[in-house]
């Protein structure tokens, strides 16, 4: 349960940043080598008992938070597409209920590109879905196979070719900086992805990422062809001037889209929105009263569905002081193209950002400041998180 305690924060701010909803389902048919994410491989799914769950976590999560209304539900994971869609449209008639939906409300789904959940799309959009997250990360076969992915290049080609079909609205992901990847290789690729005609599109730089498979490898000396520091700035300098070139600048670090065609769920954490986050290991941000919670739920599958079927769930939550907020605002802010309000910042939390260091990063043209908004600048978005150092320390 929640417990409150008094902040700067207050209960309207939701408001300004959105509020959405994320239910994580923890399964899938097999484990990536370069995946950190609170993921499982399981044979037996009892989907009926994880539906009654997820209900009751809904209806919990809705009785504290009444009167709002909800921009934007993601099914993340794990391997959502491995829900059966019957599930995924009854979770969506519960949310329904419990909270107003609004008029453009974004219902996203991640999906993997095998035939066989490929199969389910059409479904998925009868339940309700109306955006597609798909997780192709390459078009050739062979690294596909080094990333341990379960779909060939064809599958995804084809999962790509249903979703256009289906859906106005999908994003697809792609990995670069790949093992013996050349900067032409991913020219040519990234070219022929931006040929497809999606209108947003997540491009992530292979990172090592403790806890991981790779990681382990990586410590072994057994993943041998990975690009230098040097290499890989090369290849984000190429992502950028690609997909500015294509009308798909980044408005986030990772994400690039076309005008419109942004996350409206992920733009709810990036602007310090409110989100309940249901299922195993989901995290939440609340504003209730005049405190702003953080939440987490138990990260183990069995455990976290046998709390919660019998009503028993109860969130590890915490309520963050004025500096925290201020931190994830700027952290989480940061990100975006356009930058963080900073007279939003001061009415979150009473704090603001030393004008000193501030215009230390400008003169260093790390960052812009116009009138009441900060952001990076080109040359400073790659050194996010030494910006990220200096502004915190100075609060």
């Amino acid at each position: 349960m929640f417990h409150v305690k008094h902040s700067a924060a207050t209960q309207e701010e939701w408001r300004e940043g959105g509020f959405g909803l994320y239910v994580h389902w923890p399964f899938c048919l097999s484990k990536c080598p370069y995946c950190d994410f609170n993921s499982h491989v399981a044979a037996r799914i009892d989907q009926n008992a994880w539906a009654d769950a997820y209900v009751k976590e809904i209806a919990r999560n809705a009785r504290l938070t009444p009167e709002r209304t909800l921009n934007s539900i993601y099914f993340g994971g794990g391997t959502p597409s491995l829900m059966e869609p019957r599930l995924v449209e009854r979770l969506l008639e519960t949310a329904a209920r419990e909270w107003r939906f609004a008029n453009d409300i974004e219902i996203t789904l991640e999906a993997n590109p095998t035939s066989v959940e490929a199969a389910r799309l059409a479904a998925y959009r009868h339940a309700g879905v109306n955006r597609i997250s798909l997780g192709v990360q390459a078009l050739n076969d062979e690294d596909l196979r080094r990333l341990g992915r379960t779909h060939s290049s064809t599958e995804a080609l084809l999962a790509l070719e249903t979703t256009a079909n289906l859906f106005d609205r999908y994003s697809f992901d792609l990995i670069y900086a790949r093992q013996n990847q050349t900067l032409a290789a991913w020219e040519a690729e990234l070219t022929r992805a931006l040929s497809f005609g999606s209108n947003h599109l997540s491009l992530y730089q292979l990172t090592i990422e403790e806890g991981t498979v790779f990681n382990e490898r990586f410590r072994r000396g057994l993943l041998p062809g990975l690009p230098s520091e040097d290499l890989g700035a090369d290849f984000h300098d190429l992502t950028q001037e690609l997909c500015e070139a294509a009308g798909m600048p980044a408005y986030e670090i990772s994400n690039h889209a076309r005008e419109g065609a942004e996350s409206r769920h992920n733009q709810i954490y990036w602007k310090s929105g409110d989100f309940i986050g249901i299922g195993p290991g989901a995290h939440g941000r609340v504003t209730l009263k005049d405190a702003r919670i953080a939440t987490a739920a138990a990260r183990d599958p069995a455990g976290w569905l046998s709390a919660a079927s019998a009503g028993r769930l109860e969130d590890r939550d915490h309520t963050l002081s004025a500096q925290d907020i201020a931190t994830e605002f700027l952290l989480m802010g940061l990100r975006l193209r356009e930058g963080v309000p900073l007279g939003r910042l001061q009415r979150l939390t009473g704090l603001t950002t030393s004008s000193d260091i501030v215009a230390e990063l400008t003169a260093l043209g790390m960052v812009e400041h116009t009138e009441d908004r900060l952001r990076t600048t080109p040359k400073g978005r790659p050194l996010l998180n030494a910006v990220l150092l200096k502004l915190v320390e100075a609060l």
